[in-house]
C-alpha cells in the first residue's frame, strides 16, 4: 500500500465473513427442521439449497426485502417435498434463523475491534443483510451498541458494490473517502465496490484463496490493525 498524506478516522466493515461467521446454510436449515417435526438428510438439504441459490436473483432483495427470504425458504421447502403449510413453515424458519446459526465473532475481530475504537476511530458496517437480519445478529455477539454506523440493504434499498451505500456511510460518519478504510471478504461486493467509492481497501483472506497480486490482502484483521496504525 502507498502512503497517503491522509490519516485514517474511519474503518467500515462488511459484516457476514468478516467481522461474524456462521453454521453453513444447508446446517441452520436441518436444524429447525427437526425441531418442527421434519427430518430431512443433510444431503438432500444441501441439495435443495443448492437448486434455490442458483434460481434466485439476489439483487430482488432490495424490492422484496424480507419477503425475498420467505420466498427462498418456501422454494427449498417445497424442493423438499414439505408441501403442507409451507408459507407458515416458511415465515417461522426467518423469526429462527439466527437463533440455530450459532454467530460468533472472528477471534481476530473480538480482539481488534475494541482496539480501534480506543484509538478514536469511527467504526461502520456495510452489510449486503437486512435491518432484520443485523438487529438479530449484532446483540448475540455483544455488539449492538457498537457501531457509528450500519448500513444495511433497507437503507437505501441498495446493495454493495453499488459505491452510493459506501458514500452514505461516509456521510454519516462526517469522514472524507480518502480518510476511510474498508475491510470486506468478497471481491466484487467489497473490495471492487469500495475502492470504487474511492476507500482504501483491504481484502480479509483468512484461509488463503486469494492469489491475485492486484489485491490488498490480509489474513487476519491484526494485519489490518497494524496498517491502519503505521499510516
Amino acid at each position: 500500500m502507498k502512503s497517503s498524506e491522509h490519516q485514517v478516522k474511519a474503518v467500515l466493515f462488511d459484516l457476514g465473513g468478516t467481522l461474524i461467521k456462521t453454521a453453513e446454510i444447508p446446517h441452520v436449515m436441518k436444524r429447525i427442521l427437526e425441531d418442527c417435526g421434519i427430518n430431512r438428510s443433510l444431503e438432500d438439504v444441501s441439495i435443495a439449497w443448492k437448486k434455490v441459490d442458483k434460481g434466485l436473483n439476489f439483487r430482488d432483495l432490495t424490492g422484496l426485502l424480507d419477503e425475498f427470504w420467505v420466498q427462498w425458504n418456501v422454494r427449498i421447502l417445497r424442493n423438499l417435498q414439505v408441501n403442507s403449510g409451507t408459507r407458515r413453515l416458511a415465515e417461522f424458519i426467518i423469526t429462527r434463523w439466527w437463533d440455530y446459526s450459532d454467530v460468533t465473532l472472528f477471534p481476530d475481530a473480538q480482539k481488534i475491534l475494541p482496539l480501534l475504537k480506543e484509538k478514536g476511530l469511527k467504526i461502520g458496517v456495510v452489510t449486503n443483510g437486512l435491518q432484520s437480519d443485523v438487529d438479530e445478529i449484532l446483540p448475540k455477539v455483544g455488539l449492538q451498541d457498537f457501531f457509528d454506523v450500519v448500513v444495511v440493504i433497507d437503507t437505501l434499498r441498495k446493495m454493495k458494490p453499488d459505491v452510493e451505500v459506501f458514500h452514505y456511510a461516509l456521510q454519516r460518519l462526517e469522514t472524507a473517502a480518502s480518510e476511510a478504510v474498508f475491510v470486506g471478504d468478497e471481491l466484487e461486493a467489497d473490495y471492487k465496490g469500495a475502492r470504487g467509492a474511492g476507500l482504501t481497501v483491504y481484502l480479509i483472506d483468512r484461509d488463503g484463496k486469494v492469489h491475485d497480486e492486484g489485491v490488498n490482502r490480509i489474513s487476519s484483521l491484526e494485519d489490518l490493525f497494524l496498517r491502519v496504525l503505521s499510516r
